[in-house]
């Protein structure tokens, strides 16, 4: 049986993308979910010389073939400076060297959330342009927030955020 790819990308021990991801995830009933961290997929920096010189290595393989075999996505991405982190950025770029459309068209519930009022905003715009072009199949966008504000323990506080979140989960099932 395939399951649900979940992440944050985010690096943080204590990432609040990987917080809402999981809570997203966990939403969906009867599916199996795969929860990843970044950290147990440390990737040298990109660069060609490094490429040609090593090739291509084995943990973005091994990243590239949980996308595969994922029959849906949950990412909740960090926003770092108004764009992605710099280790979900390097992760991509590896990842476009295995397979230029390396998210196989897998729906996806792409989320982001931060401390501000914009809740990642930015790196969902960059995102939600980019991702396309290496066939993501957005089925839904979800921006939290003022996280600490929005969620605790027990999930998103606030009802209209809930009911957003919700919908942008249904539409998600709907395409699995």
């Amino acid at each position: 049986m395939s399951y649900i790819l979940t992440f944050a990308g985010s690096n943080s021990k204590a990432s609040i993308n990987k917080q809402l991801a999981s809570y997203a995830a966990n939403k969906i009933h009867d599916e199996e979910m795969k929860i990843v961290d970044l950290n147990d997929y440390t990737l040298p920096l990109y660069g060609i010389d490094l490429e040609v010189k090593e090739g291509i290595p084995d943990t973005a393989n091994a990243f590239y073939n949980l996308i595969k075999e994922s029959k849906g996505i949950v990412l909740s991405l960090a926003e770092h400076n108004g764009a992605y982190s710099s280790v979900f950025k390097n992760l991509i770029d590896w990842l476009s060297r295995i397979e230029g459309k390396f998210w196989s068209d897998k729906p996806m519930l792409l989320m982001a959330t931060s401390p501000g009022g914009r809740g990642g905003t930015t790196v969902l715009e960059i995102a939600s342009d980019r991702f396309p072009r290496h066939n993501a199949n957005l089925i839904s966008t979800f921006s939290l927030p003022s996280f600490n504000e929005n969620f605790s323990e027990n999930g998103i506080k606030d009802d209209n955020l809930n009911i957003i979140l919700n919908e942008a989960i249904d539409n998600f099932k709907k395409a699995l």
